[in-house]
C-alpha cells in the first residue's frame, strides 16, 4: 500500500475555512466622481467582480473611471442594495454668510505690513535692521528666517511684516481677492530718486488701496536730496503731509540704522488710525503668504491669521485644499500650540500645496473642508475654462446707467511726453455719470505686470507707439485683459469719450494673428530689403497688415508685401518655421526687429 503523505495545506485550508466573508451593506451611497474601486469598497466586494457586472451591463471601465449616477443606480440593483445620493455640505452657507462679530468681542490686532520700491533702494537692508533691532532688543542669540513674515514689537506694540517677493506677485495675490496688507512703505532712495519700479510699486499700492508711507532712504550718502524725492513724489500723487499732503514721510539710513525708530512709529500712528481690530474668540479665518512642497514635511503653508484664533488639531479649507493642523511654528521657528490675529504662523497637515492668496478658515470637521475643497476645484476648472469675461470699452458703456460709470485706464507709450499730453486731454473729457481713472502708466512696451494690474483692478490698457510681444497678448488672453494701440493720441481719446457716451459701437477691429522675429536681412536690387524671419507665434498671412516693432516701440505701420518659403510664394507661413518677408515701400528692415501681423476683423 502506498505510504499515507500528511497533506502540506491542511492547516492553510483550516485557516480558510475560519476565514469569515464580508458582509455586505444594505445600502449604497453614491457621490459625485465615485469610481469602480469605490464603489466595490463600498460594497465590500472584488473590484474584479464589480467590471464582470458592468461588462454585463455591457459597460467597459477600468478601476479607476469614474461612474455615473445612472450606472451605479444599476450595479446597485445587481446586488439588490438600496441606492441613494450623498448629501452635500451646502458649500455657500459656509462662504457666503458673513458672522458678524460682536463689537464686545473686538480688540486690536498688529497692523500687516508690506515693503515695496525700486531695487537696490535698499528694501531688503531695512528689513535686514528691521530684523537685527528686534533680536537685540527682544531676543537672546540670532535669529533664523524660516517663514516669510515676522513681527517686531514697540511700546508693547506688535506690528506684523511681510517679505513680498515682488510686485507682480503683491497683485497676483490682490487679483484673487486677497488683502492681506495694512500699509505699503515705499522706500526710494534719496540719491536716486524716483525710478521705473518706483513708478510700478506706487501704482500697485495705490490699486490696493492700502495706506501708504514712504521711507526716504540712505540720507548718509553724499549727494542725498530728499526734498527732489518730495517733488517727484508729489507729482505722483503722494503729496507729503508737511506739504499740505496726506502721505507720511519718514528720512532714513538703512545701513547705519538711523530713524528706524521714528518709522516704526510712524507705522504705528497710521495702524491707530485705522482701528485694526480682530475677534480671536472664533474659528480662525486668514490668507496664505506662501506654500510649499517640504520633501520630510509634505505640504508647507505660511499662514496670516486675519480673525479668530488659530490651534494645532483644527480642521481648515485653503483654497483648493483642506487639511488639519497637525504643527504649527512660529517666526523663529518655535513649535506653538496657537495663532491669534495678525500673526504668521507655519503649519503642516495639508492635502496638498496652496496658491499665495489662498483664503484659509476653520471648520468644525473634516467632512466640511473636503467638501469645501472640492466644491471650490471644481469652480475654478469651470472658470478656467469659461469665456473671460473682461472689461472693455464695449462693456464699459453697457453698465447700468442708474450708477456712476468707472472706466480704469493703464497708459503705455514710447516717451514720456505723450503720457502727460494724454492724461491732460482725459481730464479735460466730462461726461455725467461717468469717471476716468489712470491707475497706472509707465514708457516702455506693455509688460506682463501691466496684465496683472489691469486684471486685478479691472482696467484697459492704452498704448501709443509701443510693440505688445506675443507672450504678453497670449497673458492678456489668458487674463481675460484688453489691450488697445494707438499712432495717434486724438483717436484714443474719441473712443474712450464715444465709450462713455455710449456710442461706441466699432465696426471693425484689429487682431494680431502672427508675430515674426527677424533673423537675417537681404538687400535685393529692385525688390529692396527682404526679411529672412522666424514665425515666433500664430501664423504670417500674405496682404495681411504689418507693425514693425524695435525695441518696444513701433516704427513703421504698414502692409505686408510679400511672403516667402525658400524661393515659392506662400499664401501664410506658421509659427517654428522660417520666411522671407517684404513690407510695402519700407525698406529699413534690420536685424532683431519684430514684425507683427494684423488683420481687420468685424465686429459683430
Amino acid at each position: 500500500m502506498p505510504k499515507h503523505v500528511p497533506n502540506k495545506n491542511k492547516n492553510f485550508q483550516k485557516k480558510q475555512g475560519k476565514k469569515t466573508k464580508k458582509e455586505m451593506p444594505k445600502v449604497i451611497t453614491y457621490r459625485n466622481g465615485m469610481t469602480v474601486a469605490d464603489f466595490a469598497d463600498q460594497v465590500k466586494q472584488p473590484v474584479s467582480d464589480v467590471i464582470k457586472k458592468l461588462m454585463f451591463l455591457k459597460v467597459m471601465a477600468s478601476k479607476n473611471q469614474a461612474l455615473d449616477r445612472e450606472n451605479s443606480e444599476l450595479l446597485a440593483m445587481e446586488y439588490d442594495l438600496e441606492f441613494k445620493d450623498e448629501v452635500v455640505t451646502d458649500v455657500t452657507r459656509f462662504e457666503e454668510i458673513k458672522e458678524e462679530d460682536n463689537p464686545e468681542d473686538l480688540v486690536s490686532r498688529p497692523a500687516v505690513v508690506t515693503i515695496m520700491g525700486h531695487v537696490d533702494h535698499g528694501k531688503t537692508t531695512l528689513l535686514d535692521t528691521i530684523r537685527h533691532s528686534r533680536v537685540v532688543s527682544t531676543e537672546a542669540g540670532g535669529i533664523t528666517q524660516h517663514i516669510g513674515a515676522y513681527q517686531v514689537e514697540r511700546n508693547g506694540k506688535k506690528i506684523t511684516f511681510i517679505d513680498t517677493p515682488g510686485h507682480a506677485a503683491f497683485t497676483e495675490m490682490r487679483a484673487r481677492g486677497a488683502k492681506i496688507t495694512d500699509i505699503v512703505v515705499l522706500v526710494v532712495a534719496a540719491d536716486d530718486g524716483v525710478m521705473p519700479q518706483t513708478r510700478e510699486a506706487i501704482d500697485h499700492a495705490k490699486a490696493s488701496e492700502c495706506d501708504i508711507i514712504v521711507a526716504v532712504n540712505k540720507m548718509d550718502v553724499p549727494g542725498a536730496n530728499p526734498d527732489r524725492v518730495k517733488q517727484q513724489l508729489g507729482d505722483l500723487g503722494l503729496l507729503p503731509e508737511e506739504w499740505g499732503g496726506e502721505i507720511p514721510y519718514v528720512e532714513i539710513s538703512a545701513l547705519k540704522n538711523e530713524g528706524i525708530d521714528g518709522l516704526l512709529e510712524t507705522i504705528q500712528v497710521v495702524a491707530e488710525m485705522q482701528e485694526l481690530k480682530a475677534n480671536p474668540n472664533r474659528e480662525a479665518s486668514g490668507t496664505v503668504i506662501e506654500a510649499r512642497l517640504d520633501k520630510g514635511r509634505g505640504p508647507v503653508a505660511t499662514i496670516l491669521v486675519n480673525n479668530g484664533t488659530l490651534r494645532v488639531q483644527d480642521y481648515f479649507a485653503v483654497g483648493s485644499t483642506y487639511g488639519k493642523v497637525r504643527a504649527m511654528s512660529n517666526d523663529l521657528g518655535e513649535q506653538i500650540k496657537e495663532s491669534k490675529p495678525g500673526q504668521a504662523v507655519e503649519i503642516i497637515g495639508l492635502n496638498d500645496v496652496p496658491q499665495a492668496g489662498d483664503p484659509f478658515k476653520v471648520f468644525d470637521d473634516e467632512k466640511t473642508v473636503r467638501d469645501i475643497a472640492d466644491e471650490r476645484t471644481d469652480r475654478v476648472f469651470d472658470k478656467q475654462h469659461a469665456p473671460k469675461e473682461a472689461m472693455s470699452l464695449e462693456d464699459f458703456f453697457n453698465q447700468a446707467s442708474d450708477e456712476t460709470k468707472k472706466l480704469a485706464l493703464i497708459i503705455k507709450a514710447d516717451v514720456q511726453g505723450s503720457i502727460e499730453a494724454f492724461k491732460g486731454s482725459i481730464n479735460k473729457i466730462t461726461v455725467e455719470g461717468s469717471d476716468i481713472e489712470i491707475i497706472g502708466s509707465g514708457v516702455g512696451g506693455v509688460t506682463d505686470g501691466d496684465i496683472l494690474l489691469a486684471e486685478a483692478s479691472n482696467a484697459i490698457i492704452i498704448g501709443f507707439g509701443v510693440g505688445v510681444s506675443g507672450s504678453v497678448r497670449a497673458l492678456a488672453k489668458e487674463k481675460g485683459v484688453e489691450i488697445r494701440t494707438y499712432r495717434v493720441i486724438y483717436e484714443a481719446l474719441d473712443d474712450i469719450e464715444a465709450a462713455m457716451k455710449g456710442l461706441l459701437d466699432p465696426v471693425f477691429e484689429e487682431q494680431v494673428i502672427g508675430e515674426a522675429e527677424v533673423r537675417e536681412t537681404y538687400s535685393v536690387s529692385k525688390v529692396g530689403t527682404i526679411a529672412g524671419c522666424m514665425v515666433t507665434s500664430g501664423v504670417i498671412k500674405r496682404n495681411s497688415l504689418v507693425k514693425i516693432v524695435r525695441n518696444g516701440k513701433i516704427v513703421y505701420e504698414g502692409k505686408l508685401g510679400s511672403l516667402k518659403r525658400f524661393k515659392e510664394d506662400a499664401k501664410e507661413v506658421r509659427q517654428g518655421f522660417e520666411c522671407g518677408i517684404t513690407i510695402e515701400n519700407y525698406n529699413d528692415i534690420k536685424q532683431g526687429d519684430m514684425i507683427e501681423v494684423s488683420t481687420m476683423k468685424e465686429v459683430e
